[in-house]
């Protein structure tokens, strides 16, 4: 039996990138599923490949309507809510602090924490009114370590994982999980600026970022989206308010190979022993 067989999900920024790898993915195993996107035509598009039980709402995650609307559509068609991944976002404004306009400051933080906060907000009833359901939060290694993501970018996803685990406490009682994924780099139309080009684009941007990884390969949208579907799936049922990590191990550390010189000189410190 396919593991999401029965369930309902809405995802949102499903149309491209993580959010399609994990469209795709739950729709092989059997869910049902609102993809929830600013990109219509693409959104669309993949609606009407993957089927029936695929459906788009054009959304942007701002505006609470909107998102709203998204997880009413589901509810309304299927009769419940399984799980929301909360996934849209973009890069947000970059440059020095002193650099930063207030007004790219309030966009970066509207999109990138009040998008989560919505999604969040409307699944919670009738999450807790069915007794089950998993909320999944795209957040980022850049809210865990400094150095990894734009200044304003990295406390939005630190806000965000902080908010998946206030939220999990709430929610616990009702048998709602609530969780964070912190994706390092993956090979995304965002993440290599080619965003509203063509997807080929992509392997030409990362050639050569394999080396800046323990893991000597790049990061792929299919390894958030299987980490997704654990999180989404009756395996994981005991598992809340916590900030899942999939980088290939890059914050937890330096590369071996960017280390291991330093152990060549390395000489054995001589113990006192008295006579």
């Amino acid at each position: 039996m396919a593991e999401l067989e029965g369930k309902v999900a809405v995802i949102t920024g499903g149309a491209s990138g993580i959010g399609e790898a994990t469209v795709r993915l739950f729709a092989e195993q059997g869910a049902r599923i609102i993809i929830a996107d600013m990109q219509e035509e693409r959104g669309q598009a993949l609606a009407t490949e993957l089927g029936g039980e695929v459906c788009f709402c054009r959304v942007e995650v701002r505006q609470e309507a909107e998102v709203e609307a998204a997880i009413e559509m589901a509810r309304a068609r299927w009769g419940r809510l399984d799980c929301i991944f909360n996934n849209a976002g973009f890069g947000g404004v970059l440059g020095p602090i002193d650099a930063v306009p207030v007004d790219e400051f309030d966009l970066t933080m509207a999109v990138l924490v009040r998008g989560v906060f919505l999604g969040i907000k409307h699944a919670a009833p009738i999450m807790k009114e069915q007794k089950s359901g998993s909320i999944i939060n795209t957040a980022s290694i850049a809210g865990l370590i400094a150095g990894r993501g734009p200044h304003v970018y990295a406390a939005a996803k630190a806000a965000v994982i902080q908010l998946s685990k206030c939220v999990a406490m709430e929610l616990a009682e009702h048998f709602v999980r609530v969780n964070a994924v912190c994706p390092g780099y993956i090979a995304t139309p965002l993440s290599a600026n080619t965003v509203g080009r063509p997807d080929s684009l992509i392997e030409e941007r990362i050639a050569g970022y394999e080396s800046h990884q323990p893991i000597p390969r790049v990061g792929r949208p299919d390894d958030i989206a299987e980490m997704v579907l654990w999180l989404a799936s009756d395996r994981s049922t005991f598992v809340t308010g916590q900030a899942l990590t999939v980088d290939g191990g890059v914050a937890s550390g330096l590369r071996w190979a960017d280390q291991k010189d330093v152990y060549k000189t390395y000489r054995p410190i001589k113990v006192y022993r008295p006579d």
